[in-house]
């Protein structure tokens, strides 16, 4: 067996930004300028409102953030109470089978505000949480979500305490400790999804990542071989009970996961098993110039995986409509478009997208992409009132996706969009000119001062 606990810790301690090559660099800081922007967009959800209320916590020696606002809360606070507003939106990116921004960031800003870290520093912590994700994940051929595991929740919790052991300054036995812990901290469940608790379970792996961290350096002890062991975490968590516990890993001959996987920034506030077939179905709304009375019915082939996480088929309210295929048709037909402004109850509700839904059909596949757990490629067909059938072809890759990644400019278009009327077009600019200049930052502060 490896001991790949302690092997991950020594990964993370040692890392330096030099070592990390540059394209992986850039694709961290799409994904943290991304984040930002739909945090703050997420921020105006009232979940957030009732979590900071609850739980929220502003009494200690040492406080952090909450974005926008620049209320300070404890570290841990700050880090669950940015990570729900990250997440709620159902807008952040996506790779490593789930959301890796939306756990790293907001534990990442919190910690980092906390000790004082620098951009580079930020960055480079972020590289460590991202791989440590990614080596956990490739070690399972099985989709964890077969098993109802919410892989952002489960293995980003582990990550995120990566990340927060690095801007501690912890050693390998240190980063190994803290990620043990938080291995026994790792919770969430895809029969959340489509309520508030699906964004609170993503909130609280970035909590978990920060309490990680701390107790390892305060001397909490945990087995230093808490992730492979035969009743360890990928044991634990692995669907057939087969995870590669063997399989070696060396900090020396790695290869960079953010590579391989890289980024999907969504375009899409929706669940990303979605915007495949969105774009199709877009692209033949546009293409024929089609509205709702023209269609008689939509049929949709994607995978199985997806159609486990696309679980209502009737919503009722925006949360719901986020794991909805038949949301996603409606939309796209009724609003040509699937953004913020749709993704509300009263649009849900409205009787013309109501009376898509049954016209909606689903097939679903075993097949999946290498690489992947998603289908080869989602394809839409629609029926005409007059008997025509309309094809958009296999799409394999979403816009926004790794492989057809958004420009800058497109990038700049979400980012702007995220932080509303509210903001000043000066301020966005020069928030989102920071973002994408992270590295060079002085520190989460920074950061804070353009967003208030």
């Amino acid at each position: 067996m490896s001991a790949l606990t302690l092997e991950l810790g020594r990964f993370v301690a040692d890392l330096d930004l030099r070592q990390i090559p540059s394209q992986g660099c850039a694709i961290a800081r799409a994904g943290i300028a991304d984040c930002f922007g739909v945090l703050i967009a997420g921020a105006r959800d009232p979940e957030i409102a009732l979590v900071d209320r609850e739980l929220g916590c502003a009494v200690g020696e040492t406080l952090a953030s909450l974005i926008p606002s620049g209320a300070r809360r404890t570290p841990e606070t700050a880090a669950l109470i940015n990570g729900v507003a990250a997440h709620v939106l159902d807008y952040d990116d996506v790779s490593l089978d789930g959301h890796p921004s939306a756990v790293l960031v907001p534990a990442i800003l919190a910690q980092g505000e906390a000790s004082r870290s620098s951009g580079a520093e930020m960055l480079t912590a972020y590289i460590a949480g991202f791989e440590v994700w990614a080596e956990l994940l490739v070690r399972e051929g099985v989709p964890l979500h077969r098993k109802g595991w919410h892989p952002t929740a489960v293995l980003g919790t582990v990550g995120a305490a990566a990340a927060c052991a690095k801007l501690r300054g912890l050693d390998a036995k240190g980063a190994a400790t803290a990620m043990a812990i938080a291995a026994s901290m790792s919770s969430g469940l895809v029969a959340n999804f489509g309520t508030m608790t699906k964004s609170f379970q993503v909130g609280r792996a970035a909590q978990s990542g920060v309490i990680a961290a701390r107790l390892a350096q305060t001397g909490l002890t945990a087995s230093l071989d808490a992730l492979e062991h035969p009743a360890g975490l990928l044991m634990a968590l692995s669907p057939d009970g087969k995870p590669q516990l063997d399989r070696p890993f060396s900090a020396t001959s790695k290869e960079w996961h953010i590579l391989g996987h890289g980024l999907n920034i969504k375009r899409y506030p929706i669940c990303y098993a979605t915007h495949r077939s969105i774009d199709a179905a877009l692209d033949l709304v546009q293409r024929y110039d089609l509205n709702p009375r023209q269609v008689d019915r939509i049929h949709v082939s994607t995978g199985k995986t997806q159609l486990l996480m696309l679980r209502n088929s009737r919503p009722q309210t925006g949360l719901e409509a986020k794991f909805s295929m038949q949301f996603a048709m409606a939309a796209a037909l009724v609003a040509r478009n699937v953004g913020l402004r749709e993704l509300t109850d009263d649009f849900v509700r409205r009787p013309d997208v109501q009376a898509l839904f049954p016209r909606v059909s689903l097939e679903g596949t075993a097949a999946v992409k290498e690489g992947s757990n998603f289908a080869p490629f989602d394809a839409v067909e629609i029926t005409t009132t007059e008997g025509e059938t309309l094809q958009s072809g296999p799409v394999e890759y979403a816009k926004g996706s790794h492989e057809r990644p958004l420009s800058r400019d497109e990038l700049w278009a979400k980012f702007a969009d995220c932080l509303g009327a509210e903001f000043p077009e000066a301020k966005k600019s020069r928030a989102f000119e920071k973002l994408m200049m992270f590295d060079r930052l002085n520190g989460p502060g920074d950061l804070v001062l353009q967003s208030v």
